[in-house]
């Protein structure tokens, strides 16, 4: 049961991962996505006749079960299946983390963005509204999220999911070395 608690390398997950794609190509001609769920979820509960809405998502329904399948076995593992040892995260991202006043490295989720008090602060506005929006936004925009476009996208040799996967990487590297610091300034941080 040992092995289970502890992190699995990325030569065991990343495979696990990569074999996802053609198995349920092959298995169901069905592709891998989390974004597109929440589309499901709103047609199934919102019956307002919104036309991207309107069509037929019980035959998308193991999506359905895959997503809750998901949020089960993350239960599963934080409550039940949690590695005990300290997260181990190297010095230089450990100070560049307090550069902005990010120091609390006792948890998966540091407390120093993720708790209540955040939230209801301009921070917390900034971060997990606005940045929710713009990320929902972006996956709507884009066809799909970081990892679907990622993992599903460029493995079915799709042009657009490989132009979009370059976007997110140049768009993540110039949130984090450009515009983080000023951000978190300008909020307080």
């Amino acid at each position: 049961m040992e092995w289970i608690t502890q992190p699995w390398p990325w030569y065991v997950a990343g495979p696990i991962i990569g074999l996802t794609v053609p198995a349920l190509l092959i298995l169901g001609n069905k592709t891998f996505g989390i974004s597109s769920s929440l589309r499901h979820i709103c047609a199934a509960c919102i019956p307002a006749g919104i036309p991207f809405f309107t069509y037929n998502w019980k035959k998308e329904i193991w999506n359905l079960l895959f997503v809750l399948g998901t949020a089960i076995g993350g239960f599963i593992a934080m409550n039940f299946l949690a590695n005990p040892d300290t997260i181990v995260i190297s010095e230089a991202t450990q100070a560049d983390l307090a550069a902005l006043g990010i120091t609390d490295f006792t948890d998966l989720m540091p407390s120093d963005i993720f708790s209540w008090e955040t939230v209801f602060s301009a921070k917390g506005l900034l971060f997990f509204v606005i940045g929710g929006f713009l990320v929902g936004f972006g996956t709507r925009y884009a066809g799909g999220c970081t990892s679907g476009h990622a993992i599903m996208g460029i493995s079915s040799l799709q042009w657009p999911s490989l132009v979009a996967t370059i976007f997110f990487m140049i768009g993540g590297f110039l949130m984090t070395h450009v515009l983080m610091g000023p951000l978190m300034k300008w909020v307080g941080f």
